[in-house]
This record gives C-alpha cells, sequence and structure tokens, in this order.
C-alpha cells in the first residue's frame, strides 16, 4: 500500500486511483486537483484531457503534457488555498504549487486552478500563473525597540 502522490497522507488506492479510474467522481475543486496531480506523476494524460472542461480544450497539447509528465520526478504538491469549490458549489479555485525535478533542475508550478462543475462532474478549465512577490524588508531605526523582544533599543542590543 502507497501514499497517494497528492500527499494526502492516505493510500493511492483510496484517494486519487478511485477518481482516476473513474469508479468515483471527484466531490471537490480540491480533490479533482489532487488526483490531476496525482495523473501527472503515473502518467494519465488521457484523464488529465477528460478532466479538462471541453470548452477549454482547444490548447491542449496530449504529447507535451505526456512528455512533460514522463520527463519529471515529481516531488509533491503543496495546495496552498481553495475558494469554494466545496460539494454544493458550482466553481472553485485551487492555488497550488506542483514542485518537480527536469533536466533544468529543481522547479516549482505555482497556479490558481480554476475548476467548474458540468452534470456533477468537476473539470479544471484554465490556470493563471501565480507570480512571485518580492521580500518587503523592514527597516529597524536605531532608536526602536529591538524586535529580538529584550525590551531594549535596536542600538543597545542586536544592533551593537
Amino acid at each position: 500500500m502507497s501514499n497517494c502522490p497528492c500527499g494526502s497522507g492516505e493510500s493511492y488506492a483510496t484517494c486519487c486511483e478511485p477518481i482516476i479510474t473513474g469508479k468515483q467522481l471527484a466531490e471537490t475543486a480540491e480533490q479533482l486537483m489532487r488526483a490531476r496531480y496525482s495523473a501527472h506523476v503515473k502518467v494519465d494524460v488521457d484523464f488529465l484531457y477528460a478532466t479538462t472542461h471541453p470548452d477549454y480544450r482547444q490548447n491542449y497539447d496530449h504529447k507535451g503534457t505526456k512528455s512533460w509528465a514522463e520527463k519529471s520526478e515529481w516531488q509533491g504538491l503543496e495546495i496552498v488555498g481553495t475558494t469554494a469549490g466545496g460539494s454544493t458549489d458550482e466553481e472553485g479555485e485551487v492555488e497550488f504549487i506542483a514542485r518537480f525535478r527536469d533536466t533544468e533542475g529543481l522547479r516549482s508550478h505555482h497556479e490558481r486552478g480554476q475548476f467548474k462543475r458540468q452534470k456533477k462532474k468537476w473539470l479544471f478549465t484554465e490556470g493563471e500563473m501565480v507570480k512571485s512577490q518580492p521580500i518587503s524588508v523592514t527597516k529597524i531605526g536605531r532608536n526602536d525597540p529591538c524586535p529580538c523582544g529584550s525590551g531594549k533599543k535596536y542600538k543597545k542590543c542586536c544592533g551593537a
């Protein structure tokens, strides 16, 4: 019994496999997102195509997707957050980071995926890449309280 590639902590046989094989429908957009990640790991591009909304298949590259899935060493999936996409919703968004290694090294794919339900079945519509946010640094003045919590001024503590 192996753990599911989606990182749920459940076995593949009870988590994503029943969804990928069509034995059960994904109840939420997140469940479908996890199954789609697992399908990349298992190189099941037919599932990826079948779970892409028909209105959004025009740019689907079956060969390219298969090649990418086969040539990548999948490192894990992180669900950053979800908006709607529950068992009673008709639309939802799942923000995720899929980590993988390819010929260029360790990489991450950070996306906000959009999902719609059609005839009780969740389908992926489109994704928007999430750009890295610049790191913001707050400058500490010499006479400001030290951020270490000592109660002293910065210049007399960590800034000395």
